[in-house]
């Protein structure tokens, strides 16, 4: 099982591969559980058959993990899903195929944005930022880039001229191509850090990235995360899976946002790279919409 697992992550990390790093950490954590969920129900004999050779027995090993996910490890209905997606692609690399279990029906909600006024602290931390972690930050609200889309951006990716730009994602999520107009904001900011990024390091032009790091290579998702949490913390605000704010967060808000403001669905779906069904979710109530519609309820006082 051990070696099993080194090989899929071997291949799953692979340099120039479908998946972003965001993607890649995500399914081998989740796979990694899995196997040593599934190590200890071999050994305590609560498995039939061999889920990691015949079909039928994987069949029957992931609806009981999935029945552990969710009655043992008390997982959210997405959470038990997303594992589940993990799985299917491990078994997809082993050679088994997809397995063939049910995911949960989870009640749709709108994508996890910020308020206006977290919105706007976080605005004002990122103008405080230097040229480089500026340019990053805007990046998520002003173009709803992905952080794997962002650190993967070479210089000519960015193309702007005196009015107006455009940002090229060659290779976003699914492997879609798409090109976003650049926000005057973030035309400003990008253009700051290109003229800054020439004197940033030595051996900065033998690289084409846009975003370098300390010692002027390509910066790393997790340098990126970690310049966005210090704007987060100068924002007063928690970043983090469980915190007020994730890189997604960003992408979402300006989903919502251009949403609210009363553009069409299907501009938005361009500008994300989202699926026009996707996209349908920025339009559905939030928890402080719902909580706003009851308050207004008549009271008999």
């Amino acid at each position: 099982m051990s070696e099993i697992f080194a090989a899929y992550v071997a291949a799953v990390s692979a340099p120039g591969g479908p998946l972003d790093g965001d993607t890649v950490r995500a399914y081998v954590s989740r796979v990694r559980q899995f196997l040593a969920w599934l190590a200890e129900a071999q050994e305590a004999g609560a498995v039939d058959g061999d889920p990691l050779g015949v079909a039928h027995a994987r069949d029957g090993a992931v609806r009981d993990y999935r029945t552990y996910l969710l009655t043992v490890a008390k997982r959210t209905l997405s959470t038990v899903n997303a594992h589940l997606t993990a799985v299917d692609h491990f078994y997809r690399h082993v050679g088994l195929g997809a397995a063939v279990v049910k995911r949960q029906e989870v009640p749709k909600a709108a994508p996890r944005a910020l308020s206006a006024r977290a919105r706007t602290r976080w605005l004002r931390a990122a103008q405080r930022a230097d040229a480089r972690d500026k340019a990053l930050a805007y990046l998520g609200y002003y173009a709803g880039l992905r952080g794997g889309e962002a650190v993967a951006l070479d210089v000519g990716d960015v193309r702007i001229t005196a009015r107006k730009g455009v940002l090229i994602v060659r290779f976003g999520k699914g492997g879609k191509y798409r090109e976003v107009p650049l926000h005057p904001h973030l035309r400003t900011a990008l253009d700051e850090w290109i003229t800054e990024r020439a004197t940033w390091r030595p051996g900065a032009a033998d690289t084409p990235a846009l975003f370098l790091n300390r010692r002027g290579g390509r910066l790393s998702a997790r340098g990126a995360y970690n310049a966005l949490a210090a704007i987060a913390e100068d924002a007063g605000l928690q970043f983090g899976r469980d915190g007020d704010l994730t890189p997604h967060a960003l992408r979402h808000t300006a989903g919502t946002d251009m949403i609210r403001d009363g553009e069409d669905i299907v501009t938005v779906a361009e500008i994300l790279g989202h699926s026009i069904e996707t996209a349908r979710r920025y339009s559905l109530p939030t928890d402080a919409d719902k909580q706003r519609a009851i308050e207004r309820l008549a009271v008999d006082e």
